[in-house]
Parts: C-alpha cells; sequence; structure tokens
C-alpha cells in the first residue's frame, strides 16, 4: 500500500474520530445518571493545575472535592480556592478516595507513574502532556492503556484536538477541498516560564522543574510537543525520521535545557515538517513571536494557532477566524460531557505517540545523529509499534 492510501486510510478510520468517541450509557460511565455532577480530585496544586481546575469549576457539571500537592504552601492555595475540598499530600490517596475523575497537573516526569496509577483505580482521567520525558516513559503509559477500563474517559492536556476552531481547519487540511499537504512548517518562537524563588535549596529543582532536562524533558518534550501533537494529527501520520540541532544562547541563570532549537522532521516517504522554537526571552522583550502551524497545500495555505485560523487561496482575500477564548475550556468542558454521559476516548494512547515524536526530536539534538521512529518505538508489543 502507497503512503498517500496509507494515510487516507488512516485519516477515514481515526482522523473524523477526534471528536467521536466511544458512547457508553451514563449509567455506566458515571455510576450514575447524566445530571450528576462530576467530582474531581485535583493532583498537583502548581500554577497550571490550579488554572485548568479554575476551568472545571466553572463547569456546572463538576465540582472539585480533592486537592493534593507534596508542599504546604501549594496545598495552602488549593484550600483557598477549594474551601472543604479534602487535602492530601500522596497523590495514591487521592486515588483511593471516592471522586469521579482526576485531574493530573504534576510535573512532566511523574505523569506517566500518576497516570498509569489513575489507570488502575479506574477513574476518569484529564492528564496535563506531555505522557513522560523519555522513551521508557512512554512505553509505560502506552502498556497502561492496555488495562484502561473503556467505561472511563481518558483526555491529555493537547487542547487544540479540542478546539472547535481547530477541528474545522482539520477538516479543510483533509476534505481534498485545497488539495493535497506539500509541506509544513511550525514554530514557537516565544520566550520561556518565570523562575521561581524563595525557597529551600533542597527544593530547588522539583519547585523549578521545567528548567531540568531529567524532569521536564527539554523543551521540545514539554513545551514543543503541542505543535507536534498538531502535525501528526492533521497528517494522520507520525514521523519517519528527525534530525536537528539546539544550543543554549542566552539562558544562563538556571538549569540545563535548551533555549532554541531548528529540526527537521519526515513524514512518510516525501512529506517535510521544519520546525523552530525558542525561549530567548522570558518576557518576549524583542517584541515578536510566533506559535503556530501552517499546512502548505496544492489549492492553498492554512495557518493554525490558539490566537486565530487563517485560510490563504491564491487571487482570494485571507480568511480570519479569530479565537477569542482558551480553547482549553473546549477539552477541559468536553471532558466532563463525555465522562458524564458515556462518550469515552483513550487520548492517552495518541498522548504518548506524540511525545514520543517529541523525544526522537530532543534525542536527535542530544547525540547529532538523526532518529526513526523505530528508534523510539521497536516492541511490537508496544501498541502502534
Amino acid at each position: 500500500m502507497n503512503e498517500s492510501a496509507s494515510r487516507r486510510g488512516f485519516v477515514k478510520a481515526t482522523g473524523a474520530a477526534a471528536a467521536t468517541f466511544m458512547v457508553m450509557k451514563p449509567q455506566t460511565a458515571l455510576g450514575s445518571q447524566a445530571n450528576s455532577a462530576l467530582s474531581v480530585g485535583l493532583i498537583g496544586t502548581g500554577n497550571r493545575g490550579m488554572y485548568v481546575s479554575g476551568i472545571f469549576a466553572k463547569n456546572e457539571f463538576a465540582k472539585v472535592t480533592a486537592i493534593c500537592d507534596i508542599y504546604p504552601d501549594r496545598l495552602a492555595a488549593g484550600r483557598e480556592k477549594y474551601s472543604g475540598a479534602q487535602e492530601f499530600n500522596d497523590f495514591r490517596k487521592v486515588l483511593d478516595s471516592n471522586v469521579d475523575a482526576v485531574l493530573i497537573a504534576t510535573p512532566a516526569f511523574l505523569h506517566a507513574e500518576h497516570l498509569e496509577a489513575a489507570i488502575l483505580a479506574k477513574k476518569h482521567i484529564y492528564c496535563e502532556k506531555p505522557m513522560g520525558v523519555n522513551v521508557a516513559d512512554c512505553h509505560r503509559v502506552l502498556r497502561a492503556c492496555q488495562k484502561a477500563d473503556p467505561n472511563r474517559r481518558i483526555s491529555v492536556g493537547f487542547q487544540q484536538r479540542y478546539g472547535k476552531d481547530y477541528k474545522e481547519a482539520w477538516r479543510l487540511v483533509n476534505s481534498g477541498e485545497i488539495g493535497k499537504l506539500l509541506a509544513v512548517r511550525a514554530s514557537w518562537i516565544g520566550g520561556g516560564p518565570g523562575i521561581k524563588t524563595g525557597h529551600p535549596p533542597e527544593e530547588e529543582k522539583i519547585r523549578n522543574w521545567f528548567f531540568y532536562r531529567d524532569l521536564s524533558g527539554d523543551i521540545i518534550v514539554e513545551q514543543d510537543c503541542h505543535n507536534i501533537d498538531v502535525v501528526n494529527w492533521f497528517t494522520g501520520l507520525y514521523p519517519a525520521k528527525v534530525h536537528g540541532y539546539g544550543s543554549r544562547m542566552t539562558r544562563r541563570e538556571i538549569g540545563d535545557i535548551l533555549d532554541n532549537c531548528a529540526l527537521q522532521y519526515q513524514y512518510g516517504s516525501d512529506l517535510c515538517f521544519s520546525y523552530q522554537a525558542t525561549q530567548f526571552n522570558r518576557r518576549n522583550i524583542n517584541g515578536w513571536d510566533d506559535v503556530s502551524e501552517t499546512f502548505v497545500c496544492e489549492k492553498g495555505t492554512v495557518q493554525t494557532s490558539r490566537a486565530a485560523i487563517r485560510v490563504f487561496r491564491p487571487g482570494q482575500p485571507v480568511k480570519e477566524t479569530l479565537v477569542k477564548y482558551d480553547i482549553t475550556e473546549d477539552a477541559v468542558n468536553q471532558f466532563i460531557d463525555g465522562a458524564r454521559t458515556g462518550k469515552m476516548e483513550n487520548g492517552a494512547i495518541w498522548g504518548a505517540k506524540s511525545t514520543l515524536s517529541a523525544v526522537m526530536g530532543r534525542d536527535a539534538v542530544y547525540t547529532g545523529r538523526e532518529y526513526s521512529w523505530y528508534d523510539v518505538l521497536p516492541d511490537a508489543t508496544v501498541p502502534g509499534a
């Protein structure tokens, strides 16, 4: 079977299903009627956990009833926001509680362990990306997914897949309306996160986990995986091979991660994807950024971002659709609705594979050699090998 036929088959079988899920009876999904609120346990009350849980709390059909963190100050922040919620300093105690669902927002190096435990505890799961920080983590997630209860929903914080405007852009690129996909480029040109201070020296690496390779997976895995996941989704493929370069040009004050990289991926036998990312300025003081994906087709080009979707066609004005809200709301609200009404998915499978796509790019940069998909997923016993 040639590559284009294979890709069409993949898209037909799984692409349109981005918005279609296995449907269970609501009583099976939640253990009660569909009008019941979903009780949610927040594991990790750091900045991201507090933000995303706030979106959960705004939904009338969800309630944050448990919070968990290893640091007293972060637990206090959760207590202030979610008065009356059960408090834990061990994530396993959240899983042993009676919550229906968990939001996993711990540092990236803990995601595989926490996700696997939540699967075994048979909770509905919303897990922040990435699925891990190395090949072993991703394989652990894929193996855990084989044990997942089909009556429980597992969604991943690759929020573009749930954004309604991104879905429409996906439809256009895959409809044939603007012809064959010829090339892809994407970038995350911008600043990095702020550095946390005021904690004891022994807490440094965990408090500032993003800046350490072994805890975050580096910028390619922790941040840039968003762009890579979009490309995987839109093409219906995983990268065949990649090579790349990266360095530390301006980051001197903390950690050991890169602050810039450039990678060249190849999908199938001929589709090229060029990628670039920087974190030169924490506040983007140079006045320019570009966080987007661009899909060049025979009869037009589609550019996607969290700010706007733009469609370019020869001889026609640019069609621009502004995105005036955070599409994380779409991801969270679809998770809540799906868990309550029986629309199930196991997003950790494609989440782990998109994380592997980022890991292979990271490792290509580190080693200076080309990496292939079989370097990161060689074992036929792992799903998708």
